[in-house]
């Protein structure tokens, strides 16, 4: 038995890539596990709960966290893992393009821990974890909107830790450099002088390992940050 088994787990972006990985290897752990995204069927599959969502629309978000809370109890664990990735020269960038990009990657976190966090504090123990990746800490060209969004998360992550600490409540970022999902698909990375091919590229099982290892650390430790990327 792990020291997941019988606790509740709440992934966005969980129907594929990273998030169904997370969301996957939380359930071998034993977890009741909280599925989120648009493509979603609702309903209880095995040890799934799955909903759909806009995770756009923070009213929505703040109805799913009160009805989640209210039927399902207060989560364990709550991991922003949906997010989107735009990858486009500053000069070609549009400020409806920026808007789009922090509302899924920026504001949609914001609005799932606003949902979660005061109800983990009152509880005293929690755990918070934010999918970022290594453009929350590094340039890349044509980068622009992407790392503006990623690196207003790391904030996010940083306050949010510093205002939680003491409560129970703890707060990890994880930061993956180059993951091999369906985001790739229209950039065809592989083609392309400067970028990591895709066969050596992180899979989505190596940041879910990373987050089954934040969330099985003793209550007593927590992990400010988990940075990895591809050996290449």
């Amino acid at each position: 038995m792990t020291t997941l088994a019988g606790t509740l787990s709440f992934v966005t972006g969980a129907s594929r890539g990273i998030g169904g990985a997370v969301a996957q290897a939380l359930v071998g752990q034993g977890a009741t596990v909280v599925r989120v995204a648009r493509s979603l069927s609702p309903g209880a599959h095995g040890r799934f709960r799955d909903f759909a969502c806009d995770l756009t629309d923070t009213d929505a978000v703040a109805q799913l966290a009160g009805q989640i809370i209210d039927t399902l109890g207060v989560p364990d664990l709550v991991v922003n893992a949906a997010g989107s990735f735009t990858l486009v020269p500053f000069d070609a960038a549009t400020t409806d393009q920026l808007r789009r990009e922090l509302e899924l990657n920026l504001v949609a976190p914001f609005a799932v821990a606003r949902g979660f966090l005061p109800s983990m504090k009152a509880r005293g123990s929690g755990m918070l974890v934010n999918i970022g990746s290594i453009a929350d800490h590094s340039a890349f060209p044509d980068n622009t909107i992407y790392s503006a969004a990623k690196y207003g998360l790391r904030g996010l992550h940083e306050t949010l830790r510093a205002e939680y600490r003491g409560s129970g409540v703890r707060c990890t970022l994880v930061s993956p450099g180059a993951t091999d999902t369906s985001i790739w698909d229209p950039i065809d990375p592989d083609s392309r002088a400067g970028f990591t091919p895709r066969n050596a590229m992180l899979r989505p099982e190596d940041v879910a390992d990373a987050v089954i290892f934040a969330a099985t650390r003793p209550a007593h430790v927590e992990l400010d940050w988990i940075r990895l990327g591809p050996a290449r």
